[in-house]
């Protein structure tokens, strides 16, 4: 349940791009009639309205996400919360500006702020990895150490994929590599991690590992 819901967002998006994708001249008529007022002059052409649709699908999908959990009585993640802030306002700058840019830097803000906080949770003398994986995981440390690098490494790279794409490719492939690419190395990478610390644990112990937000 928890993963679907957050992948929902994600899936929405892909989901609206291509619809409006194959259909250009409708998304922007329909676009410009019910968007237009959130819009830099008022008009959304055919070339930006399939990307525009969908960003307002995701923010709506991530806000509505974040309600869903608050109404439950279930805990925000911080990273939920980090990608709630980020979609909102790199959304709001791509649909006023007419330009797809913002929300193509998104994926690659959260993943390179994943990053950069592992990096100084352990350069404070913290371990922010094992305790989202789990404080009764029993490792060795310098198998957290080797993990925190890891995960280090592999999100900051991850980053710079999103905005290599983004930037040498079609916005409908970014899309494309956001779903597919994107997740498909992420489930890739914790089934990697998930054998290694497998290797490392008592036979009793099962791993468990939670992806983050995109």
């Amino acid at each position: 349940m928890k993963l679907l819901l957050d992948f929902l967002p994600l899936l929405l998006f892909f989901v609206t791009f291509k619809y409006a994708d194959r259909q250009p001249d409708w998304a922007a008529a329909f676009a410009t009639e019910h968007l237009g007022f959130l819009v830099s002059g008022g008009k959304v052409g055919p070339t930006e309205a399939p990307v525009l649709l969908a960003t307002v699908v995701v923010m709506a999908a991530t806000i509505a996400q974040v309600l869903f959990l608050k109404l439950r009585g279930r805990k925000v993640d911080l990273m939920l919360w980090i990608s709630l802030g980020l979609v909102v306002t790199l959304g709001a700058a791509t649909v006023y500006f007419h330009n797809e840019a913002f929300i193509k830097w998104k994926p690659t803000l959260v993943y390179w702020l994943f990053s950069a906080a592992i990096l100084i949770s352990r350069l404070l003398g913290r371990d922010l990895l094992r305790q989202m994986l789990g404080k009764e995981l029993h490792l060795p440390d310098v198998i957290w150490t080797r993990l925190n690098r890891a995960w280090i490494v592999f999100f900051a790279a991850m980053g710079f994929a999103n905005l290599y794409v983004a930037y040498s490719f079609s916005t409908e492939a970014w899309a494309n590599f956001k779903v597919f690419g994107g997740t498909g190395l992420m489930i890739a990478f914790m089934l990697g991690q998930g054998i290694y610390m497998s290797r490392h644990l008592p036979q009793d112990e099962d791993t468990v590992v939670e992806e983050p937000k995109r």
